[in-house]
């Protein structure tokens, strides 16, 4: 796709990602390089603006990332954010202060220049977010000063002439009062178009699709997931009967998988091969407890089934949903190449020989989302959560056997009836049940029990790297917790698990 680009060097802030995300949300399309990339790389006739990010390190300290000076002769819009604005100002003249504490938090900053580009619009004094340690105490040659805060003599300066803009603060974070406004106006400076849209990305994204294609064959293995759901979807529409879908019933799925996306695909008249290997899985499983050697086992199972799947389609491709936050993660530069691990059919490549078809390498998962919609997938299967590749074998810690398996997807599916019934589900990022090793006396009729322990987990996350327990209605668990015990055989006790991450993980296992 040839979109107009904006540029992002990321110096290693935790926001970067955010920009990105802003920027996508403002109609433009936004692309991360790490800290190294030279003007030769970034640079191109879609280029229209360039964001330097926020960073850890001391613009002062010896190693510190720098910016290749050809950037700046690449004539286009420069934004510097935070450890962009030290650095910007250190190469071209300014006086950096040292600071021996770092300014985290809110703060105020005033307006001083009403003839401002970045600021066109707004009012005299805005809150914002602070992060920073070092800040600039005198401005470069060619800059003016236009907001200042108590403590930093030059909290954004800017150079029209050279269109070089630079803030102290972060105006990709909701605590930034009009953030969003600043970027916007660094955004009309740069004369952005800001067609970027799903309408425009399915259309675009599936002429680019038939090109890589051409008459090739694509294979791709189909979770049920959000992503593979998706991709699936977009490549059909770009290639018809030349993309075959294998979704392999592992025998760890959530309960009635198959059923499920059988029928949420019904409509599309896609090839897809329906593979039942839960008793290959099931038996490779048998008397395994290591939550380490379940995964393996997994993993290499799921390769073989779809090797000897795939196979008999004499495919080109392998299609994968990798996401953008994917790419980013990999290695930070835009265009990086990542093969996911198991959960999308890791390894894959290697052993068949096959290159990768990646139609969905650009977006974030809302906007994995909203495509699914456009492209007519059910809502049930687009805001479906997460589910990790080894399946409920995650969940049940110790040893898997097809009676605990069932036990699990009865309680699982209870907790996902409830929490969509009361409206939970779609304020949730993960909600899944657990069966714990451990038996409990319990009372239920006249009879004394001894029974297995289930617990409850729902978090709320924004990227999955920290997780917060989610405050689900005492009246709700209490629901769930009934039905589990009434109606599935093998549970008489249910927990509800208030641990976030850190110091836990999402999973079990």
């Amino acid at each position: 796709m040839h979109h107009e680009r904006v540029a992002i060097l990321d110096f290693g802030s935790q926001y970067t990602r955010l920009i990105t995300r802003r920027l996508r949300d403002l109609g433009a399309f936004g692309l991360v390089y790490g800290p190294g990339a030279t003007a030769q790389e970034i640079g191109g006739p879609d280029l229209k603006g360039v964001i330097l990010s926020g960073g850890p390190n001391s613009v002062m300290e010896a190693g510190a990332p720098d910016l290749d000076p050809a950037i700046l002769a690449l004539g286009v819009p420069i934004l510097g954010i935070c450890y962009g604005q030290q650095l910007l100002a250190r190469n071209l003249g300014g006086v950096i202060h040292r600071s021996s504490r770092r300014e985290y938090g809110k703060a105020m900053i005033r307006i001083q220049d009403p003839e401002s580009l970045l600021f066109r619009g707004l009012e005299d004094e805005l809150q914002v977010w602070m992060s920073h340690g070092d800040h600039v105490e005198k401005a470069p040659a060619g800059f003016g000063i236009t907001s200042h805060t108590r403590g930093v003599p030059v909290a954004a300066m800017e150079d029209r002439a050279r269109r070089i803009y630079c803030i102290q603060f972060h105006p990709e974070v909701t605590h930034t009062q009009h953030g969003s406004k600043v970027l916007m106006n660094f955004l009309h400076v740069c004369g952005m178009k800001l067609d970027w849209n799903t309408g425009q990305f399915i259309e675009e994204k599936t002429r680019a699709i038939r090109r890589q294609v051409g008459e090739g064959r694509v294979v791709l293995g189909l979770s049920g997931g959000v992503d593979s759901s998706v991709a699936a979807v977009l490549l059909h529409k770009a290639i018809g009967k030349q993309l075959t879908c294998v979704f392999v019933d592992t025998g760890v799925m959530r309960k009635d998988e198959m059923t499920q996306v059988q029928e949420a695909f019904a409509p599309f008249d896609m090839t897809v091969k329906w593979v039942d290997a839960r008793a290959a899985f099931l038996g490779a499983l048998e008397g395994v407890s290591d939550p380490e050697q379940k995964r393996k086992i997994i993993g290499r199972t799921f390769i073989e089934v779809f090797d000897k799947e795939a196979g008999t389609v004499q495919a080109d491709f392998l299609a994968q949903g990798t996401l953008y936050p994917d790419v980013i993660e990999s290695s930070g530069v835009g265009g990086a190449v990542l093969v996911k691990s198991h959960h999308n059919v890791g390894g894959l490549p290697d052993v068949m020989k096959l290159k990768l078809v990646e139609p969905l390498r650009e977006l974030f998962k809302d906007e994995v989302r909203r495509a699914g919609l456009a492209l007519g997938l059910p809502e049930d299967m687009v805001w479906r959560h997460p589910f990790p590749g080894p399946g409920l074998a995650v969940r049940i810690p110790g040893c898997v056997t097809a009676e605990r398996v069932a036990i699990l997807q009865n309680a699982d599916a209870i907790f996902i009836e409830e929490l969509k019934a009361s409206g939970w589900y779609r304020n949730t990022s993960q909600c899944f049940a657990v069966l714990l090793p451990v038996q409990t006396v319990g009372i239920m009729g006249d009879e004394r029990t001894y029974e297995n322990m289930c617990a409850l987990r729902a978090v709320t996350s924004e990227d999955f790297m920290t997780a917060d327990w989610a405050r689900l209605p005492h009246d709700l668990l209490e629901k769930v917790a009934q039905r589990i015990v009434n109606e599935v055989k093998g549970i008489n006790r249910v927990v509800f698990d208030i641990t976030s991450k850190p110091p836990a993980t999402i999973e079990y296992e």
